[in-house]
């Protein structure tokens, strides 16, 4: 059974039992600053398991892609040099919400493998939590596996419940005992059973664990029953596969041979065994989702780790000999593989290859220099890589530290980690904070679960009164009150306030009552579904939990909001209209004084282009169309021509914003009436910020004007300077540039003469040192590209010499050293330099055939140019 059928038949089988099959999340989390990377196929549904979504179904079932490269999750060091370890796999699960529990999870499992997938039943094995008798019984008495075949499992990890048969989200929330499928591959292959002292060898292989979440631990460590159990299952697609197709290695099933045949036939390497193949197989499945999932090259946080992954199967490649592009030519196979399951890969197959390919080129140019350095570090270093040569590669060659650590692992090396920290700790500062995902608005768990998500009053009003304080937050923690001059999060059962989200920010103004007055400075999300306003108490009593205050929105900075983020939607179709579809949004901030877009396009655009964009939006300003919103089901707006964003979490009813004929995607932000509203659109500013990542900064309403008027007044002060009307002052600013561009010239002929004046003069005085034809003299009025001819001239006359030439401006001395002919291999004009310039606050280098430095125009450089013959003469006779 090939890879794509198992995938597709998982899924009928769990939609004939009644679930929901939901797609697979995007590889970035939504709304969850807690996880690199998606790791698990219950990252989606975290707020479901800890009370704070309702989803309008009990069972669900998915296929999720997964990564687990980077942060506490990674197995990158692993891949290519195991039979199971991947960046990048598909976890099949099915999911309970509150509905079955273990004795259905179980039949559908068992049901699943033995009756559809038909495993043998006397291959399969099972664990269970060692206290866990009703699952044990379940799958003795009922399923009826063996007993001996049936292992429990204790506290193996050094503490209670901490057991490879015992989940929990966190240290406290939601857990439960689980118990996991292993398959016999076979009395042939070493390894024992799960539990016993060789269970980590390769005989048997764990294919399914079905968790059941039963239990609230609380912080001092009790287990409470909840009141709703939940089942979480996890099957790796690429192990089942594995099974199925009776070969022992995830890499030898239909997908990656596909893969690795591909990847043999670009590398010229036919042996389809070699680790290499199968680490470029298994990253451009990682990277290529990456890419789709709107991450792009950078160095830091993700972008650092998808950065890692391509150099890694491209120092792979260099390993099998190859020397030119290659890896982004496995987007084509791979889509041929997976499009089909994954619509959005084939859809952006072309912009992936673009992204890989731009960053293949541009690492290629380094990579073999770069190991040309590492050889000669390794032929020095004996055993261990030392700390500053791997910051070296790292911060000169591009190599991150764990690929040099990869290629000495290859050699039989290892590196000095604690001298590379040392020798990197500012860069490690800066990308440990790069990658601190950390929520600004942390809810507590406890909190969350009992209460209902906040009502957003905001689309319609800015006000409210009688609003219920229902919670207080600091720090993570919820407390009971806020006293004088204390901050704070107060959550609302009801508000105004639109809480920072989709790029828009969060709203300002206050909470207020008969006590006191909370001036709120921001409004934040709080696990997804509660707001919480960030402010300071001043009042004559504390604010409790139970309060009621009236909010009030600062209507003003909303307004300046509202326009530019509607502009946004504007731009981004007319980015889309006027470079292609392959745009993207990658990233935005709607703020009342500008807005801020990022898109994909890997190049800058031209001022006819942004002129294009600019037009195009404030034609729709005055079309004066009515911005309509409409609430429907998610695949109902798709169908209705909205445009989702990769990486946003959407509910099965999304808010759709629709701009006459224009603009139609999925927004849960604020918006005006009609495009008219804006009033005026003005870009301001557009340039990378990453690889195949632009960004463009524009203004609306107000600020507009004020940008035009302020242009306004700088081309008059323009017109002023240069005694001329507006309509003239590019053409009067033309001319004059092109008069200094005619004086620069004249200039330059006038130098060129009088260096060559100068030189003849030169050349007749310079003075024989042991057959070589010494100058060394200060000329006046000469920049350093008149030195630089002067120098030519004279070794041209002289053949067989060594000539310094010293010019001086503002107190600086500039020096050029050339050495021709005899004299090669006798002098070097680098040493020439250096002496001058040592002795004059200086310092300079170059070829042994020419060089430059400088310094301080010094009293003693006169004697110094007068000493140069006798010093060479000394340096001749050593």
């Amino acid at each position: 059974m090939k890879t794509a059928e198992i995938r597709s038949t998982f899924l009928e089988y769990f939609r004939s039992k009644g679930h929901t099959i939901v797609p697979s999340s995007s590889l970035v989390p939504a709304s969850d600053p807690t996880l690199l990377f998606t790791n698990s196929g219950m990252v989606q549904f975290k707020n479901v398991f800890l009370g704070s979504e309702k989803l309008p179904y009990v069972r669900a079932a998915d296929v999720q892609r997964c990564l687990r490269a980077g942060g506490k999750h990674n197995d990158l060091d692993s891949v290519g040099y195991t039979a199971r370890h991947h960046t990048f796999f598909e976890m099949l699960g099915n999911w309970s919400f509150g509905d079955y529990f273990k004795r259905d999870a179980i039949a559908f499992a068992w049901e699943l493998l033995t009756g559809v997938f038909k495993l043998p039943q006397e291959k399969l094995w099972v664990t269970v939590y060692h206290t866990d008798d009703e699952a044990f019984d379940i799958w003795n008495k009922e399923v009826g596996v063996p007993a001996e075949r049936i292992v429990r499992i204790g506290d193996n990890k050094g503490a209670p419940y901490a057991s490879d048969n015992f989940w929990q989200m966190a240290d406290t929330g939601p857990c439960g005992p689980c118990t996991e499928i292993f398959f016999d591959h076979g009395a042939d292959i070493a390894g024992g059973p799960p539990g016993s002292p060789d269970e980590d060898g390769d005989r048997y292989i764990e294919i399914w664990n079905l968790v059941f979440m039963q239990f609230d631990r609380a912080p001092d460590g009790m287990l409470s029953p909840l009141p709703a159990p939940c089942v979480d299952t996890g099957m790796g697609l690429e192990r089942l596969a594995a099974v199925l197709q009776h070969v022992h290695s995830n890499y030898e099933i239909d997908l990656f041979q596909h893969l690795i045949k591909v990847a043999s036939e670009l590398t010229k390497t036919p042996d389809l065994g070699n680790k290499s193949l199968r680490v470029i197989a298994d990253h451009i499945r990682a990277c290529s989702f990456l890419i789709v999932d709107g991450v792009l090259p950078s160095n830091e946080g993700r972008g650092y780790v998808l950065r890692r992954i391509i150099r890694r199967a491209l120092r792979h490649g260099w390993m099998l000999g190859v020397r030119g592009d290659f890896f982004w030519k496995m987007v084509k196979p791979l889509v041929e593989e997976m499009g089909e399951a994954y619509p959005e890969l084939a859809a952006k197959q072309s912009f992936v290859e673009e992204a890989l390919r731009t960053e293949e080129q541009r690492f290629g140019e380094t990579l073999e220099h770069g190991m040309r350095v590492f050889d000669e570090v390794a032929s020095r270093a004996g055993t261990v890589i030392p700390g500053e040569d791997a910051f070296r590669l790292y911060d000169t060659y591009g190599f991150p530290v764990d690929l040099t650590a990869d290629i000495a692992r290859e050699r039989g090396m290892s590196v000095d980690m604690a001298g590379f920290d040392q020798a990197m700790e500012q860069q490690r500062e800066r990308a440990r904070g790069a990658s601190r995902f950390e929520a600004k608005g942390l809810m507590p768990a406890e909190l969350a679960s009992k209460l209902q998500a906040t009502a957003f009053l905001g689309y319609d009003a800015l006000s409210a009164q009688g609003c219920k304080v229902v919670g207080i937050v600091r720090a993570g923690k919820q407390i009971e009150q806020l006293g004088e001059g204390e901050e704070g999060l107060v959550i609302l059962d009801r508000t105004p306030f639109y809480a920072e989200s989709g790029g828009q920010v969060g709203d300002m103004g206050s909470l207020a009552n008969a006590s006191g007055r909370l001036d709120v400075s921001d409004t934040l999300k709080m696990g997804g579904v509660f707001f919480g306003h960030a402010g300071r108490w001043q009042g004559s009593a504390p604010l409790r939990t139970g309060d009621v205050v009236d909010a009030l929105v600062d209507g003003v900075r909303r307004q300046a909001i509202v326009l530019n983020h509607s502009a946004t939607h504007l731009l981004h179709a007319a980015l889309r209209s006027v470079l292609g579809d392959h745009v993207t949004q990658k990233g935005s901030l709607v703020a009342p004084e500008r807005l801020r877009f990022d898109f994909a396009h890997f190049k800058p655009l031209s001022r006819e282009e942004l002129a294009r964009i600019e037009d195009m939006v404030n034609a729709e300003v005055r079309r004066n169309a009515p911005a309509e919103v409409h609430h429907m089901g998610y695949n109902d707006a798709i169908e209705f021509g909205a445009m989702a964003l990769f990486g946003e979490k959407y509910g099965d009813e999304v808010r759709v914003l629709r701009m006459g004929d224009f603009s139609t995607e999925l927004c849960g932000g604020t918006h005006v009436g009609h495009t008219g509203d804006i009033g005026l659109f003005k870009i301001v500013s557009e340039a990378g910020v990453a690889s195949g990542v632009r960004r463009i900064e524009a203004v609306t309403g107000a600020g507009a004007l004020a940008y035009v008027n302020d242009e306004e007044r700088r081309l008059g002060e323009l017109s002023q300077l240069l005694s001329t009307s507006g309509d003239d002052v590019v053409e009067k600013l033309r001319q004059l540039l092109d008069k200094q561009k005619k004086l620069e010239r004249e200039l330059e002929s006038l130098r060129a003469k009088a260096a060559g004046s100068a030189t003849a003069d030169l050349a007749a005085s310079a003075q024989d040192v042991d057959g070589i034809k010494v100058v060394a003299a200060r000329l006046e009025g000469l920049d350093a590209k008149a030195l630089r001819d002067g120098m030519d001239q004279l070794k041209q006359q002289l053949v067989d010499c060594v000539v310094l030439l010293a010019g001086a401006a503002e107190g600086r001395v500039s020096l050029v050293a050339g050495v021709n002919g005899s004299a090669l291999g006798r002098v070097k004009a680098g040493e020439v330099v250096a002496h001058i310039a040592s002795q004059i606050d200086g310092k300079g280098g170059g070829r042994p055939d020419m060089a430059q430095g400088g310094g301080s125009d010094a009293p003693q450089l006169p004697g110094l140019l007068a000493g140069l013959p006798q010093w060479i003469a000394e340096r001749l006779n050593r």
